[in-house]
């Protein structure tokens, strides 16, 4: 007789071209076990084989949730697809796996060592829903993204243009180009800044949250 599930989870351990995954099930008396793994392509083509094979490994008449670091921006497009088929999936700040990973008896960490451990992490500890954000928040965070950069970058050529211009004898036509690179990324640092303030601007409920935060001292737009 097949004890009765509490829990079935799939750990998948992301990198960018690649998911790596372990399937694993927690019984009736609270016992564990990581019993299945398979690496995929991290793209679409590969998702679908996840999920067909996800299938065949899991018992549908129990609770089946997918867990996965937040690695970077690469486990997004995955977390999308699940959760567009209404799978349960749980986003875990990878410092939470990574100390969970060190109470384990596992003296190399590899892919799929990690995928097993999280597999473990979700089937002992109670996680939350993670739920696909507004649009819009994703365009704000493309938005801010892109601003990051553009101030890296322009950090970078004012600091080439201090150094060249401390040469004994300073290129001026570089020196113009670096300048005109430079009022380039100002504006468009700028028109960044206008479209992100009419996005804000259009939704009533993120409008009034960036009023609040705001209205602390030291904490700008």
């Amino acid at each position: 007789m097949t004890k009765r599930l509490l829990k079935q989870v799939v750990g998948i351990d992301v990198a960018q071209n690649e998911l790596v995954i372990s399937v694993g099930n927690m019984d009736e008396n609270a016992q564990t076990q990581v019993y299945a793994s398979k690496s995929f392509a991290n793209n679409e083509k590969g998702f679908a084989a996840l999920d067909l094979w996800v299938k065949k490994q899991t018992n549908e008449a129990f609770p089946l949730r997918y867990v996965m670091e937040a690695t970077g921006v690469y486990y997004e497009a995955l977390a999308y697809f699940l959760t567009g088929k209404a799978y349960k999936v749980s986003i875990v700040m990878p410092n939470k796996i990574t100390n969970f990973f060190r109470t384990l008896e596992v003296k190399t960490v590899t892919d799929k060592s990690m995928a097993a451990a999280i597999t473990l992490f979700g089937l002992e500890k109670k996680l939350e829903d993670w739920i696909q954000p507004k649009k819009i928040f994703r365009t704000l965070r493309q938005l801010t993204r892109e601003r990051d950069q553009l101030i890296i970058e322009r950090t970078m050529l004012r600091n080439q243009m201090h150094a060249e211009q401390a040469e004994v004898d300073p290129s001026e036509a570089s020196i113009e180009r670096m300048k005109l690179r430079i009022k380039m990324i100002n504006t468009q640092i700028a028109e960044i800044k206008m479209e992100t303030t009419m996005i804000i601007n259009s939704d009533h409920d993120i409008n009034r949250s960036v009023k609040l935060i705001t209205s602390i001292p030291g904490i700008g737009p």
